[in-house]
């Protein structure tokens, strides 16, 4: 009778726990390794073995019995549950098995030793394993002694250790203070395992921590250097990736070593090769490539003389692309096209496009996330941008589903792509518009996420950006008056910029768009009014005082509407936060305010004087003329402007 996909389950069997159990040590010997084999490889039969609760029993066996044999497949069991499996992991450490297995580490059977330090190791593989905390003495000494061991598992459980639990600085100088660096740099000279677990361990110490490398370099240790540089030419593909994240974590984290081009080089070219691994090397390879040029336009540009673009398109189209593997090609893409316009092109040239644009709706929410990075980095092109390669229903509906997702990285990674995609120089927003992305970046405005309501109301600022009156129409519609004024004072200060930023986006150009900050009695003009007054920083200050400025730009109605905001006391002008904008060592912040000014003083206004009075009766006028020798250019040139302007009142001086 054929066997049915539900019988090849394992279910709840009370034999099974009384095997395990049992006081004959033959019985419970049989009963580990039938688990073992029929878990090793498995993750379904391991979920089920670990909710009909076989975990808590193994791991009691390691304190109710001092027999080799059983404490070696009692361990090997815990192993391969752990292995590769979260729930594995949680299960083991959830059992208490996880300080059992490190007393095995002092057992004087070698074999129990051996095989409770493949057990943890299998544990350190996962992020839920624990961490040692290096501050303490103790366990810096016991991180020691397991890499001063003869068995090379037990020294490899000690990089995965360092691995996983050195975070910070400070972790990082009681490692090397306490000699862990220097052990680790003699295990360089041990055998493959010890050394590629040696060249991550060594890596992690470094990060970003340029006062160990310089401390490790005086020491006279250049030579070791060298050594991993030779790696890189290693016959093995991990040790050539291991050679080259250690060689660019010490890059990266101190600008006095490896900075020559022949060493780059070496770095770039290792790295394209390596993507031709099809193991697990050649899935991470993109991921180091990344490290290596990210931010870096130098390193970008010899990347792309090296033909980096067309051997990434080249691997993109290679059969059984691992999802990890895809993730990596895109994110490569991303860091190289995010500088240089060459790489953009060829990108483009390619047609990779497409297979982004494929990507944006993968399964995977890493890989989504990669393409949305990539879309942005390409989009960062003006040029490209004006040619429609982005404002298409092809690449904006697919990014605007991705607002619905529930994973909030991916919203943020769909917000960073749609803000630059949405600078388009044509008719092609409405295209944006229609595809329902004003709405739902309006509802994203409001989230409780700050990071996604920044990323949103950016999005708008950027859509707002030199829009006709018919985009700012329908972009205002959704956005509301009330809406506008609640952002511009909310309690976040980036919040309350951007806000400003997309106000000041909303009423530049046409002086019809002026009217918004009008509308339902002034609540967006006014709410910016009473923030200025007291602004948490100066971008604030900026952004307020450029909305000031393109208000004033209008007719006397929207002059006056500024003033009343330069002075709520109406006769009372004794007070300003406009001197004190002028007093700013920011001179950003003092461009701004005298372009404000610039606009309420030109000398065609009807009520010109009337503004000119009041400016000089509150000081302003005053500290304009103080300004005429201001050390920024850009505000002495608006300052002469001013000061020609008012000698039409005969308040001028000569220039």
């Amino acid at each position: 009778m054929p066997t049915s996909a539900s019988s090849a389950i394992p279910k709840p069997s009370s034999d099974l726990i009384a095997r395990l159990t049992a006081a004959d040590a033959a019985v419970k010997l049989k009963a580990l390794r039938d688990i073992k084999n029929q878990i090793i490889g498995n993750r379904t039969k391991k979920l089920s073995f670990i909710k009909l609760g076989v975990v808590p029993h193994v791991a009691a066996i390691l304190s109710s019995t001092s027999d080799p044999n059983i404490l070696v497949q009692s361990a090997a069991v815990l192993g391969s549950f752990a292995c590769g499996v979260d729930a594995g992991v949680s299960a083991v450490l959830d059992a208490g098995a996880f300080p059992r297995l490190l007393r095995l580490l002092s057992d004087p059977d070698p074999k129990v030793v051996d095989a409770g330090a493949r057990s943890l190791r299998m544990i350190y593989q996962s992020k839920l394993a624990p961490k040692h905390d290096f501050l303490q003495q103790e366990n810096t000494k016991f991180l020691l002694s397991l890499l001063n061991s003869q068995n090379e598992n037990v020294t490899g459980l000690g990089a995965s250790i360092i691995v996983h639990s050195c975070e910070t600085i400070a972790e990082q100088k009681a490692l090397y203070d306490g000699g862990v660096l220097e052990k680790l740099i003699d295990l360089l000279d041990g055998s493959l395992s010890q050394r590629d677990a040696s060249l991550e361990s060594i890596a992690t110490i470094f990060k970003n921590n340029v006062e160990a490398i310089a401390k490790f370099m005086q020491s006279g240790r250049e030579d070791w250097l060298s050594y991993i540089i030779e790696l890189m030419k290693d016959r093995n593909p991990k040790t050539r990736l291991l050679a080259c994240v250690c060689l660019i974590v010490i890059r990266n984290s101190s600008s006095c070593y490896l900075q020559d081009i022949g060493i780059k080089m070496k770095l770039i070219h290792s790295l394209l090769e390596l993507l031709d691994s099809p193991d697990q090397v050649g899935d991470e390879a993109s991921f180091v490539f990344s490290t290596l040029i990210a931010e870096k336009e130098e390193l970008q540009k010899l990347a792309f003389e090296a033909n980096a673009i067309d051997k990434l398109y080249n691997h993109l189209h290679k059969d059984q692309l691992s999802p990890r593997r895809f993730q990596g090609l895109l994110l490569a893409f991303s860091h190289l096209c995010s500088k240089l316009e060459s790489c953009r092109s060829r990108f483009l040239s390619l047609q990779v496009m497409n297979i982004v644009i494929d990507a944006i709706k993968h399964e995977s929410g890493d890989i989504r996330i990669a393409a949305c990075t990539c879309l942005r980095s390409v989009s960062r092109s003006i040029k490209n941008s004006s040619a429609g390669y982005f404002m298409n229903e092809a690449v904006v509906l697919p990014l605007v589903r991705l607002l619905h997702d529930p994973s909030n990285d991916i919203q943020l990674a769909a917000l960073g792509a749609i803000s630059n995609i949405v600078v388009e120089f044509s008719t092609k927003r409405s295209i944006f518009i229609g595809c329902g992305g004003v709405k739902e970046l309006v509802r994203l405005s409001k989230s409780m996420d700050l990071d996604i309501r920044l990323n949103a109301l950016w999005a708008l600022r950027n859509l707002m950006f030199l829009a006709n009156i018919m985009c700012k129409e329908a972009i205002f519609m959704e956005l509301t008056a009330s809406l506008l004024a609640s952002l511009v004072c909310d309690p976040e200060p980036s919040i309350q910029e951007h806000a400003m930023a997309l106000v000041r986006n909303l009423i530049d150009g046409c002086e019809d768009s002026i009217e918004y900050v009008f509308a339902e009695d002034g609540i967006v003009l006014n709410t910016i009014g009473r923030q200025l007054q007291n602004i948490s920083m100066d971008e604030i200050g900026v952004q307020g005082m450029y909305v000031l400025c393109n208000v004033a730009s209008g007719n006397e109605f929207h002059k006056e509407g500024v003033m009343k905001q330069l002075f709520p006391r109406g006769d009372d002008v004794i007070h300003s936060f406009v001197v004190k904008f002028l007093q700013s060592d920011n001179s950003q912040l003092r461009i701004a305010a005298v372009w404000a000014i610039i606009n309420l003083t030109l000398p065609s206004s009807p009520r010109a004087l009337d503004r000119v009075t009041k400016l000089r009766n509150a000081g302003i006028v005053s500290q304009i003329k103080n300004m005429v020798n201001d050390p920024c250019l850009d505000v002495k040139l608006r300052v002469r402007t001013v000061l020609g302007q008012l000698i039409a009142f005969g308040d001028g001086i000569m220039l």
